[in-house]
């Protein structure tokens, strides 16, 4: 690519879901020029408004500072025009669903956005890949690139894969922990160091590799990461079988350096929209590539995760002597994690619509969660209130960790609930605290004897 000393001043970003609005917003933040992408006018029009879709802590009042300051810009551009003559850096962020029908990762619209923008850029360009893609893929790219480009020009490829936390995504942009980038030259890699050099000059660190091993790194961080959780749930069968405490064997094993504590909290198990699809996708991959016995224990891990689901209901069941019909069952949040609106594949709601659909009355309640909720499952009765969702209550779920409902005592619901019945899916209150209060208890991981 021939930036001249590798200056960049207009990046677009193609793709302006969550991914790419947080990296639209955060590179204006950084001193670009941006403008992003989308097919959808009124997700446009509302970006533009500084309105979101989706809920992050922060983003909104980013996004608002710097269409104001005229750093950042909001557009459809179907034929990448605008943004082909005009951008030094394009980054690519769309989505990379879970095919329908299938397990792998559907491609259609990082290929078609790569086609697309390749064919309406007009001036020396460097693409950038954020989104989470099989590995192989950057590969593929670079070669579909170099058919697509126009004469004289050169457009080349990176892959610089994202690792954002929901609720913390402006952070984790802004302040990464560590930057990962492939490339096919030594010229690419400086324009990316162009980009973050507010980063690198926090001494952040900087993983310069090829198109495959950054293509592996994020899928490998998530597979890891749902295998951290999916572990300590393995161990929660057993304690609840046996006997024992699954947090203080947590903790326990936690103390051990090279283990540690993070993610080793048993429960009811993971979800959202990039650990479930990632480590099924990524199964997909290495069987294609005759490896499917190197990454068969995904599929246990998979397995356990959605066993959870079924032990929290059991659990509810025992709770209520086995009987169900009409009993009105508070489900405290249904995204899959806290400072979120995001229910996909998450446990919480799984829960809620298998109760309801086996006759309870569900009350659910979530702090942000409630709307993409409904319109999952729009038949439950979703409530704006805790008060709500526990008054008369025969049982209470608590299956987001919310730090609304990790404060909750026995004596916030006493008065509310018709029966003192909890089941903590999250394991984040304290057992006596309710067992002593006189309520039935019963957490993931906990012996429970009805």
């Amino acid at each position: 690519m021939a930036l001249v000393n590798a200056t960049v001043e207009n990046v677009s970003v193609i793709g302006t879901g969550y991914l790419g609005a947080t990296h639209a917003a955060c590179m204006a933040e950084l001193g670009f020029n941006v403008i992003g992408v989308d097919v959808d006018p009124e997700k446009i029009a509302s970006l533009a408004a500084g309105d979101l879709p989706f809920h992050e802590p922060g983003l909104p009042e980013l996004i608002r500072k710097h269409v104001n300051s005229g750093r950042l810009r909001f557009i459809t551009d179907p034929d990448y025009t605008t943004v082909g003559a005009w951008a030094d850096v394009h980054f690519i962020a769309v989505g990379t669903p879970q095919l329908k029908g299938g397990t792998g990762a559907d491609m259609t619209y990082v290929d078609a956005a790569t086609k697309g923008l390749t064919q309406g850029i007009t001036k020396d360009s460097l693409i950038v890949g954020k989104s989470t893609v099989p590995v192989g893929t950057a590969a593929r790219l670079a070669e579909l690139i170099q058919d697509n480009t126009g004469d004289g020009i050169t457009v080349s490829l990176a892959w610089n894969p994202e690792f954002l936390r929901e609720g913390f995504a402006v952070e984790d942009t802004l302040t990464p922990d560590r930057l990962v980038v492939g490339t096919a030259s030594e010229a690419d890699e400086q324009v990316l160091r162009a980009v973050y050099a507010e980063a690198l000059g926090r001494d952040t660190p900087w993983i310069s590799t090829d198109y495959q091993t950054a293509e592996l790194v994020k899928v490998a961080a998530n597979a890891f990461l749902a295998t951290k959780i999916s572990f300590i749930n393995a161990f929660a069968e057993v304690t609840e079988t046996v006997g024992g405490d699954i947090t203080t064997l947590a903790d326990a094993i936690g103390h051990d350096t090279r283990i540690g504590r993070k993610f080793l909290n048993a429960g009811i198990g993971f979800g959202g929209g990039c650990l479930p699809k990632d480590i099924r996708a990524l199964q997909t991959r290495v069987a294609e590539l005759g490896l499917d016995h190197s990454m068969r224990f995904l599929d246990e891990m998979d397995q356990i995760n959605l066993r959870r689901r079924k032990k929290a209901i059991a659990l509810a069941f025992d709770l209520l002597d086995q009987d169900i019909e009409g009993k009105k069952i508070a489900i405290l949040g249904v995204t899959f994690k806290p400072l979120s609106d995001d229910v996909r594949d998450a446990p919480g709601l799984d829960v809620a619509a298998r109760l309801f659909n086996a006759g309870a009355d569900v009350a659910v309640y979530d702090p942000q969660g409630n709307t993409n909720a409904a319109k999952r499952y729009p038949r439950i009765n979703y409530v704006n209130t805790l008060n709500e969702a526990v008054t008369e209550a025969e049982l209470v779920i608590l299956t987001t960790e919310w730090d609304e409902f990790k404060a909750l005592t026995p004596t916030d619901l006493h008065n509310k609930v018709t029966a003192p019945r909890i089941i903590d899916a999250r394991n984040v209150l304290t057992p006596t605290d309710w067992e002593n209060a006189g309520w039935t208890f019963a957490q993931l991981g906990r012996k429970f004897d009805s």
